[in-house]
């Protein structure tokens, strides 16, 4: 079902358009092309089905004043998604094509986005493993596509602080796995616990290591950053890549950010009961988790899995949150200075017109 233009919330208002390349062993890759959004027709046997031979990437591209259109930072999700490739034993995709592929969808679909500044044009890219055949083994065919929809808020319309929990039954991912790259194995198994997050009154999950269960590591599919202190002299701290994180494109930028704006900037692994510790003596004042469907949304509640709950600060967004919060939108968005050339202007977007064919 189809979202409402005014209200198109996270994962449903896709736009008419999608764009598609094959790759076989013989050819590599061929026949890339812009087509309307259509149902896929795949085999029962469809290697990738049964043996989860299936990366993806998120994106946005935002609309910018006078009427262009711009992604965000598109060469790192190209780059990660050849990551993914190479760790699923599945062909990489050239940058150049990505880049392509993302410009084209964007230029057919811009106009699907309105003028509220709170909405978005998510760009989805997928490929997966698209011969018929059960053999245990890495496909010898595959499909690329991108998809888009017009997103507004992960949470909601509005920014709001989250509760979470944290989960001891369940892990993400585990050493030598498939944690750092975006793989759709890694996220149906995470449901059941986002179930019990829900059980509990919370919006989402957050993860422990999986080694010793005690080290915080990730949110939902989202990182997460603490800020230690208030004001000019406050430290926001991450988790380190450890190979179980995913390195995240708003994480990156969000280091980047807080640096430039003056704040003291950690990449530290900290426990649970560090941060509810620390939370009780004032010392960690906000918590905040970031992706591209989240951008900045803070955490008011945490509730550890049948021992503890505590609020961060006073339960609201506090001050730094907002601030990088602002000074990330405010680039993504064209409204302030881009000194690190991480928008990608897609070309002719505002003027070029598509007959949809297929």
């Amino acid at each position: 079902m189809s979202a409402p233009a005014d209200r198109p919330g996270h994962g449903a208002a896709f736009t008419g358009h999608m764009y598609t390349m094959s790759w076989t062993a013989g050819r590599g890759w061929h026949a890339p092309g812009l087509r309307r959004l259509a149902n896929l027709s795949v085999h029962p046997g469809t290697l990738g089905l049964h043996y989860g031979q299936v990366i993806f990437e998120g994106l946005k591209a935002f609309r910018h004043p006078g009427g262009g259109m711009a992604m965000f930072r598109p060469r790192l999700n190209a780059l990660r998604f050849q990551r993914s490739a190479r760790r699923l034993a599945m062909p990489e995709l050239p940058a150049a094509d990505f880049l392509l592929a993302l410009e084209e969808v964007v230029a057919a679909d811009h106009a699907a986005l309105s003028d509220d500044p709170e909405h978005s044009l998510y760009l989805r890219p997928l490929m997966y493993g698209s011969e018929a055949n059960l053999m245990l083994r890495p496909s010898e065919e595959y499909e690329f596509l991108v998809l888009a929809f017009v997103a507004g808020g992960f949470f909601g319309d509005t920014v709001a602080p989250v509760s979470v929990f944290v989960s001891h039954d369940h892990s993400r991912a585990l050493p030598g796995g498939t944690g750092d790259v975006k793989c759709a194995a890694n996220y149906g198994p995470s449901f059941v616990a986002q179930r019990a997050a829900a059980d509990a009154g919370c919006q989402q999950v957050v993860w422990l290591d999986s080694v010793e269960h005690r080290w915080v590591e990730e949110m939902g599919g989202m990182n997460l950053f603490f800020v230690r202190g208030t004001g000019s002299s406050a430290e926001v701290i991450t988790s380190p890549l450890t190979g179980t994180l995913l390195p995240g494109v708003t994480r990156d930028s969000l280091l980047v950010l807080a640096a430039r704006h003056g704040y003291r900037v950690t990449e530290e692994r900290i426990s649970v009961d560090q941060w509810r510790t620390e939370c009780a003596a004032g010392l960690i004042t906000e918590t905040f988790a970031c992706g591209t469907a989240a951008v900045v949304t803070p955490v008011g509640r945490v509730v550890d899995q049948g021992r503890s709950s505590w609020t961060v600060g006073d339960g609201t967004m506090g001050p730094v949150t907002a601030h990088l919060r602002t000074a990330l939108t405010d680039v993504q968005r064209g409204r302030s200075a881009d000194p690190d050339g991480w928008l990608h202007l897609v070309p002719s977007a505002a003027h070029r017109t598509y007959s949809g064919g297929s």
